[in-house]
C-alpha cells in the first residue's frame, strides 16, 4: 500500500496531489483532507463540502499498471467505492451513471478522474468527495451523507485510512473488463425502473437498461425506443 498524506486544509486534493509524487516509482500515493475549499466535480462542476464533516480523497495510480480503457476504469472506480461503502454501512449502495454514488436516493459521493503527466509518468488521478458527517444540505437537495442516510457516525481518520487500504488492494487485483461492466450494471441506479429524463430540454419517460463498454447508457424511451447516450446528452430527473 502506498502512503496516505493528510492536509489540514487544501483547495483541491486532485490539484495538490502532484506535490506528493516526488519519485519516479511513486504509485498508490494518496492525499486527503477534511477541509477542501475548492473541490471540483465532473465537467467543471464545483463540489461544496462542509468543513470537518466530509472527506476529500485523491489517489494517484500509474497508468501503465492499469490495462483498462478510460471508460472501464471509471466504472471500476465507481464499483470499488460502491463496494467499500456497502461493506461499511451494510446498505444497498447504487451507482448513478456515470459515477455518482447513491444511498437511499441521495448522492453521497462525487467522483472526478483525471489523467495527468507528473514527473514523466502518466497517472490516473482518482478524486472522490465523501459526505460523511454533514447533516444539512440546504442548496443541494439531491445530496445526503452517510450520517443522514444511515444514522451512523464514522470517525473520519479511520474512514480515510480504511478507504485507502481498500482501494489500493483492489487496484492491484483488477478483474476483467466484462466482470467490471457486469458489476457496474448490477448496481446501476434506477435500472429497469420507469424514470423521467431530460433530453435536449424536453422531458420524456424512459427505462435505464444498461451501461456499455463505450461509456454509453442505453435507455428505452417512451417515444424514441432504445437509444444510447453519452454523459451530458441525457439527464435523469427522477
Amino acid at each position: 500500500m502506498g502512503q496516505l498524506f493528510y492536509l489540514k486544509e487544501c483547495s483541491s486534493t486532485n490539484d495538490e496531489i502532484s506535490r506528493f509524487l516526488l519519485y519516479g516509482d511513486s504509485d498508490f500515493i494518496a492525499l486527503h483532507t477534511f477541509n477542501q475549499t475548492k473541490g471540483r466535480g465532473q465537467y467543471g462542476n464545483t463540489w461544496a463540502a462542509a468543513t470537518g464533516k466530509n472527506v476529500a480523497y485523491t489517489l494517484a495510480v500509474k497508468a501503465e499498471n492499469v490495462l483498462l480503457s478510460d471508460f472501464i476504469f471509471n466504472y471500476y472506480t465507481a464499483v470499488m467505492i460502491r463496494d467499500f461503502l456497502a461493506n461499511l454501512t451494510d446498505h444497498d449502495v447504487k451507482i448513478k451513471w456515470p459515477n455518482d454514488i447513491i444511498l437511499k436516493n441521495k448522492k453521497i459521493v462525487g467522483i472526478l478522474i483525471e489523467k495527468k503527466k507528473i514527473n514523466q509518468n502518466n497517472y490516473f488521478i482518482i478524486g472522490a468527495g465523501f459526505n460523511v458527517l454533514q447533516d444539512h444540505f440546504d442548496e443541494i437537495s439531491q445530496a445526503g451523507s452517510l450520517l443522514t442516510q444511515t444514522g451512523q457516525v464514522y470517525d473520519l481518520d479511520d474512514f480515510a485510512l480504511n478507504l485507502h487500504e481498500y482501494l489500493s488492494e483492489k487496484l492491484k487485483n483488477i478483474p476483467s473488463e466484462q466482470e467490471i461492466i457486469d458489476r457496474f450494471n448490477l448496481h446501476l441506479y434506477r435500472k429497469n425502473e420507469i424514470s423521467v429524463f431530460e433530453i435536449e430540454k424536453e422531458r420524456q419517460n424512459g427505462i435505464i437498461r444498461n451501461a456499455d463498454e463505450k461509456g454509453e447508457l442505453w435507455v428505452e424511451l417512451e417515444k424514441d425506443g432504445l437509444k444510447p447516450f453519452y454523459h451530458k446528452e441525457i439527464k435523469l430527473l427522477y
